[in-house]
């Protein structure tokens, strides 16, 4: 049976929406795309988590944990809803020791809640920092990627052009975590966890499967085996 990731979608209008890329991603990983529910009841979330294997935090507007100077007047605010429902699955997901790769917002997210800081906007809290949003005119630049990451054997390259579609940044680390990349102006484009589960990426990696399939494969294959290793006897 495929390894079932959860993901969790956005939610705007009183809709919950999901870009078709992370499904895709996840499916072309060998992975079975499961969007997350933003339910209420504690028991319906565990209920729907026991199904889970790993966990996709999407992409999003602000996040406000731990901030760092001030929201820019371009970058809107997460609605209350899904910031609580993204909190809840993180929490319950990292509890059951599943892996989980936050994206952009859901690395934000997932460093602040390991007690991290998070720039509101890293173009004015950086000096000499790059613009780093599209809304502002940029599209991609190049990272540097820390050999023997994650990341990196992944990849198998130490260099990598990314997209680039944010206006936050990570100030200081949350507990746990490193920074295994960087942009020329040291923002921190990539963080991985020492329990080995959980990565953070600060670029959109769905939208450039062609170069990014293989961290998917490793990331569903991690989720294969962390069920194959619950499920196995005493």
């Amino acid at each position: 049976m495929a390894p079932r990731i959860g993901i969790t979608p956005s939610f705007v209008d009183g809709e919950q929406r999901l870009r078709r890329e992370y499904v895709v991603a996840i499916e072309e990983a060998g992975g079975l795309p499961c969007p997350c529910p933003m339910v209420s009841a504690v028991e319906t979330r565990e209920a729907f988590a026991e199904g889970l294997d790993g966990l996709v935090v999407t992409g999003g507007p602000a996040v406000d944990d731990g901030l760092v100077g001030t929201l820019p007047n371009d970058l809107g605010t997460t609605d209350p809803v899904r910031s609580s429902a993204d909190r809840n699955w993180i929490d319950l997901c990292d509890a059951a020791e599943m892996p989980i790769l936050g994206i952009c917002y859901g690395m934000q997210l997932l460093n602040a809640r390991a007690g991290g800081t998070i720039y509101g906007d890293v173009e004015a809290e950086i000096d000499g920092a790059l613009t780093h949003s599209q809304k502002r005119g940029a599209h991609q630049h190049l990272i540097r990627i820390e050999r023997g990451s994650k990341l990196f054997r992944a990849l198998q390259t130490d260099r990598l052009s990314v997209n680039t579609r944010h206006l936050q940044a990570i100030a200081s680390l949350g507990n746990g975590f490193r920074a295994v990349a960087h942009a020329a102006d040291g923002v921190i484009e990539a963080i991985e966890h020492e329990n080995g589960r959980i990565l953070g990426l600060q670029f959109h990696p769905e939208r450039m499967r062609e170069t990014m399939m293989p961290l998917f494969r490793m990331f569903v294959e991690q989720a294969r085996s962390t069920r194959q290793a619950s499920a196995a006897p005493p």
